[in-house]
């Protein structure tokens, strides 16, 4: 169990890193968009960026199973990469499907990572929701200054 424990928690912590990183590069990134973006009530104007914050923020956890899936090839767990991001990824967005099961051993990582995988994607979520509501925000106002 400690060792589970010895190779989980500081893998949490690299994602957590990864995660934050490109958070705030995604918040800054919306932030200089949004500061160039005409307030003139093209709220489509808008989305472009938070489209593209999406698709980075994606990226970075799809990065993150990625790294879960390479310590269970280390570990000996898979042979292939596509079945370990497969299992990785299963494990991340916690549906457990429960087709491909790790051995006795490590199986303690599983729990882990999705763990890992809730709060990252959380914080996916909540960084595209203040987006979103920034968003809002803008279109708002602009209807207020219009009346």
């Amino acid at each position: 169990m400690l060792i589970n424990l010895a190779i989980g928690l500081p893998t949490m912590l690299v994602c957590l890193i990864l995660q934050v990183a490109v958070t705030f590069w995604c918040i800054s990134y919306y932030v200089r968009q949004s500061s160039r973006t005409p307030s003139d009530g093209r709220w489509f104007e808008g989305i472009r960026p938070l489209l593209m914050v999406m698709i980075v923020m994606v990226l970075g956890n799809f990065v993150q199973i990625v790294i879960w899936g390479a310590i269970f090839i280390w570990l000996g767990e898979f042979n292939e990469l596509y079945e370990a991001v497969y299992h990785s990824a299963v494990n991340f967005t916690s549906l457990g499907y429960g087709d491909i099961v790790m051995s006795k051993r490590w199986k303690l990582l599983g729990p882990l990572e999705s763990a890992n995988g809730i709060l990252m994607l959380a914080i996916t979520g909540a960084a595209l929701m203040a987006i979103l509501q920034q968003l809002i925000k803008a279109q708002s106002d602009f209807i207020k200054r219009q009346n």
